[in-house]
Parts: structure tokens; sequence; C-alpha cells
């Protein structure tokens, strides 16, 4: 019973910030500036996946160095993050949607967050 009210509390989450997800640049970090922060081993970005274990395999994996935490689990993990509140937590996930949500809850909490533009599709899109 407690899983499936878990459940329905996350899809509660996500869904009543959906209408609100935009493309503001203090919220989110378009894949080019993202791929170039990477390449330059930048150390004032932490990136934080939230895709579910499954999601890590296969033709768009984890990026080296991630921190994995399942949006699912954020709110029970949150306190993992602690360490990095003086950097940037970059939040990944499969197309944008659940790491909108993710950064939101983030800067709610006191961290610098933004999400990916595109999410990992759109990181590994040829």
């Amino acid at each position: 019973m407690k899983i499936i009210k878990n459940i329905i509390h996350l899809f509660l989450f996500i869904f009543s910030f959906h209408s609100c997800a935009q493309n503001d640049s203090a919220e989110t970090m378009t894949n080019q500036e993202f791929k170039e922060r990477i390449n330059k081993n930048d150390s004032t970005m932490v990136i934080l996946d939230v895709r579910t274990m499954d999601e890590l395999k296969g033709a768009l994996p984890k990026i080296g160095g991630a921190i994995h935490i399942p949006i699912q689990e954020l709110k029970n993990r949150v306190g993992e993050l602690e360490q990095f509140k003086n950097k940037e937590i970059t939040v990944v996930c499969r197309t944008q949607n659940r790491s909108t949500f993710a950064a939101k809850y983030l800067r709610e909490k006191g961290y610098n967050a933004k999400s990916v533009n595109g999410g990992m599709m759109e990181y590994y899109k040829k």
C-alpha cells in the first residue's frame, strides 16, 4: 500500500508541474552548453541523472561521473546532494520532462539546479 501511495504522490508531483515547464535560461541549459562544459571538465557543475536504472543501459547510457538518483527516490535521497550546494546541479533525464521537475524541486530546496534542454535524447543525437 505504501508503494502505491508513493507512486501516486510521484505522479501528482510530476503532473502538477507539467504545465509550468519552461525553457527559461535561469532554469535550463542548452545541450550545446552542457556538452561544452563536460568537455572542459567544468568543476562547478555536478550532473544528476534522474532516469531509472534500466534507462541507463543501451543507446542512452549515463554520462561518466554523473550522480544517479531516480526521480522517484529524489525526495528521500535529496540529502545526498547537500555536499554540492555550492555547485550548479545539472539535471538530466531521457527527454527533459523529469529533469525539469527534479530541478524545480531542488531549487525549492535551496540548490542551484538546471535541467538540460532535450535531455539525453538530444545529447546523444548525431
